[in-house]
């Protein structure tokens, strides 16, 4: 029988969730959350492995209590990996912001393969996860001697639940420099430095690795029948529902911590790497050409945490006073490299309406920048968090020229990431918004002219 509710383990760069999702209603029947917290004690920050595995049964345990379980899956943000050495953790987990890497660049920089073989633009610290390894094993030889598992961490968290190791395409293919998307294989880089060797079996996202283990079973009150599918990237778990429903080309801007383009349908030729773009791997082991920004973590820091929806006699005041937030305010990622980032106005001056309004419009033309230089055609589909502000949505039609579609309901991510369990389901899809700009006048136009002169 087609499972019906899907619990899925999501573990973003903020938050740690365990969701049910229903497929049947598309509703996210049960959610609960924590932040994710990075540590920094040990040899550098990393990921607080106990933290997320305490919360993951005990979610587990109140779900199963609360709705019928049956499947488990998995997705997680990109740029992380897992050492092991048996059944622990050779090395901690690596945060991936940590600047440690940088110090051996030039070295990593003689021996990572180019963009032509991986469409890896090259990244600031461990968002490389080539130079993770190649930092973790120069700096922690003894310790990285002793690993036996290179494993990505949405399938290690796979494993943790069943117990069966296994490798993935969509996550050593976003942005690491291990992947080799023409040939669908481990890149030089991975053969040159040998840890192709120390890789578990590939297995489609798809797969179900295993039913859960017994003690699982045991702790949760989950059948022990229940599978356990492999799991996927966060990014590319937003992208399966369009996948499944929409003809190419279209855009998904999959939106949270991180603001991620998908340019479905798009040519593969003209990405630039030095303005971040690059191409993903999609469930199916397809390239995907895409750009990415940390357009998340750059709204909070415009708004300093405090949001408050403008109205239409803010937003004008914003335009004709040309109130703009210039890039970049994460200086390591997104079309605007090295760049850092300022105000034409004193943001302590301006009430918080006028911030958000302004931070809104910033987020909109970094998008719009990223989504040329990806060569994106067709509707634009908006998930997360920016797809509940209609500022953003209405001047990213406008600069566009082509409709943005603002999703509501529950994220792509966990709808993506259920949909593991039974790709054959109809896709349940919440309503949907469509912006077309129309009511942004020439003053807007005046605005985006002025900030990408400004932006250079």
């Amino acid at each position: 029988m087609a499972p019906r509710n899907v619990a899925v383990l999501d573990i973003g760069k903020t938050n740690v969730k365990l969701v049910v999702h229903n497929l049947v209603t598309g509703e996210d029947v049960f959610v609960r959350t924590r932040p994710n917290r990075v540590l920094v004690d040990g040899p550098y920050p990393h990921y607080d492995m106990d933290a997320i595995d305490t919360f993951l049964i005990e979610a587990l345990r109140e779900a199963a209590a609360a709705h019928s379980v049956d499947a488990v899956t998995v997705t997680t943000h990109g740029a992380s990996t897992v050492l092991m050495a048996g059944d622990d953790l050779a090395l901690p987990v690596l945060d991936y912001e940590h600047a440690g890497p940088d110090s051996l660049a030039a070295a990593y920089d003689a021996v990572r393969p180019p963009f032509s073989e991986t469409a890896s633009p090259r990244l600031a610290g461990g968002l490389n996860v080539g130079a993770q390894l190649f930092w973790l094993q120069r700096t922690f030889p003894d310790a990285f001697a002793r690993a036996d598992t290179i494993i990505p961490y949405p399938q290690y968290w796979a494993w943790r639940l069943c117990g069966v190791k296994a490798a993935e395409a969509t996550s050593f293919g976003c942005h690491t420099d291990l992947w080799n998307p023409g040939a669908r294989s481990p890149s030089s880089l991975m053969v040159r430095m040998g840890w192709d060797r120390l890789l578990p079996p590939f297995r489609s996202a798809f797969d179900a690795l295993g039913p859960v283990r017994p003690e699982i079973a045991a702790a949760t009150g989950l059948p022990p029948d229940t599978p356990v599918h492999c799991g996927i990237h966060d990014s590319n778990a937003s992208l399966l529902p369009h996948l499944l429903t929409r003809t190419a080309p279209f855009t998904v801007v999959s939106t949270g911590t991180w603001v991620i383009l998908f340019a479905v349908g798009a040519p593969m030729e003209g990405l630039d790497p030095a303005r971040d773009t690059l191409a993903n791997i999609d469930a199916y082991g397809r390239p995907v050409p895409g750009a990415r920004f940390m357009g998340g973590r750059e709204f909070d820091l415009l708004t300093d945490g405090n949001p408050v929806p403008p109205d239409a006699d803010t937003v004008r005041a914003v335009l004709e006073r040309q109130v703009m937030a210039l890039p970049a305010f994460v200086s390591h990622s997104g079309p605007f490299p090295g760049r850092t980032g300022r105000w034409t106005h004193d943001p302590e001056t301006l009430p918080p309406a006028e911030r958000t309004a302004a931070a809104s419009l910033y987020e909109a033309l970094m998008t719009a920048t990223a989504l040329a230089l990806c060569n994106a055609a067709g509707p634009t589909v908006v998930e997360g968090p920016f797809a509940r502000n209609p500022l953003y949505a209405d001047a990213l039609a406008r600069l566009t020229g082509r409709p943005v579609v603002r999703t509501a309901g529950s994220t792509g991510t966990s709808t993506g990431a259920a949909l593991l369990a039974a790709p054959g389901h109809p896709v349940a899809t919440g309503a949907e918004i469509t912006a077309d700009g129309s009511w942004l006048g020439p003053t807007f136009d005046t605005y985006a002219t002025a900030w990408h002169a400004a932006a250079g």
